[in-house]
């Protein structure tokens, strides 16, 4: 194995961490457990908002405590990684490594990004480790790409 395709494995496992840590990766349910068929059958027979209510009792997500101008920074903050990620994936597919290497750096870890993820996942037991690790999971998609654009 090259350089080359070690960078290219190691480009790969950095990008497959970063989907997993953004939640993209869930295992669907092959059968629905007994309660979830129960509560779709009820939603299909009742009101719009026993159905609603029925969505809510299945989404399993836990919301970080936060005031709304910093819920809504951090979802903008969210969203300008998810295009970063989408970028990312499109330019490995065309092998336009600096176009990966700049998508991944506005991910990067900074001090300035660890304090700010520490002050959004104060209350939110988990949240700061992880936030942390897509961090410097980004750093190692920079480090991967720079390895693939720089001379043989």
């Amino acid at each position: 194995m090259g350089m080359h395709d070690g960078s290219v494995r190691l480009l790969e496992i950095a990008m497959l961490t970063m989907v997993v840590l953004a939640g993209g990766c869930r295992e669907a349910p092959t059968e629905a457990p007994p309660a979830a068929r129960e509560t779709s059958r009820a939603a299909t027979t009742s009101a719009p908002h026993d159905a609603q209510q029925a969505l809510d009792r299945l989404d399993t997500r836990i919301a970080v405590p936060l005031l709304p101008m910093m819920a809504n920074h951090q979802k903008q903050n969210m969203r300008d990684h998810l295009v970063a990620v989408q970028e990312i994936v499109l330019a490995a597919a065309s092998d336009d490594f600096d176009a990966v290497e700049r998508a991944a750096g506005r991910m990067g870890y900074s001090e300035q990004m660890g304090q700010m993820c520490s002050h959004m996942g104060a209350g939110a037991p988990g949240f700061t480790e992880q936030a942390l690790t897509f961090h410097h999971t980004a750093d190692t998609i920079v480090t991967a790409a720079r390895q693939l654009t720089a001379p043989a």
